[in-house]
């Protein structure tokens, strides 16, 4: 039989001790968990990058591939979705402006020519990165027609607060109409 002190009647101190070591334990043995989840995706990733990073040669943009300036852009392709190209350099985006229509799969392919830019539209859940050398692409569609602000978000240099483009959502049958005449669609059409 377990001897109680006259000062502790209960052994509450030794129960205290005991329920504070699993604690501990469990409190040790869960961040263990989270290093171990950590070193296991940066070995992973390490290993194997991911599929869908795409490079480029940012010093041959204007010069050939499908970032050269006749294929900037929307454009529809032949399932009825539509890609949009866009460049980023110091301090403008090309297109400036861009025509998307709504109820439409918009596949957006982005870079940049010079330094690291950001690519938000506002009032939609597009928000990217466009670093030298690589493709950024992301999907999305527009529901409702309307226009949208596309500012840089990344300081770019002294030029940074006047990079921005609109992006136009017209509705579909009216940008097919566009389509029909243009080869690729941007606001000046």
């Amino acid at each position: 039989m377990a001897q109680v002190s006259s000062t502790d009647p209960h052994g509450s101190a030794a129960v205290a001790a005991r329920i504070e070591r699993r604690w501990a334990l469990m409190v040790v043995g869960i961040v263990a968990l989270l290093v171990a989840i950590v070193i296991f995706t940066g070995l992973h990733w390490a290993m194997m990058p991911p599929s869908r990073v795409e490079t480029i040669d940012p010093t041959r943009l204007h010069v050939d591939g499908e970032f050269i300036e006749s294929n900037l852009g929307s454009a529809v392709e032949s399932d009825g979705s539509v890609t949009v190209r866009i460049v980023g350099q110091q301090y403008s985006f090309t297109p400036q402006c861009i025509v998307v229509p709504t109820k439409t799969s918009v596949t957006f392919r982005a870079t940049s020519s010079d330094v690291v830019h950001g690519m938000l539209i506002t009032g939609t859940n597009i928000n990217s990165m466009l670093e030298p050398g690589y493709v950024a692409t992301f999907k999305t569609q527009f529901d409702t027609p309307g226009d949208h602000l596309m500012p840089c978000h990344e300081y770019c240099g002294v030029g940074h607060e006047a990079m921005w483009a609109n992006v136009k959502v017209v509705d579909k049958e009216d940008f097919l109409k566009m389509a029909a005449h243009a080869r690729r669609l941007t606001c000046d059409l």
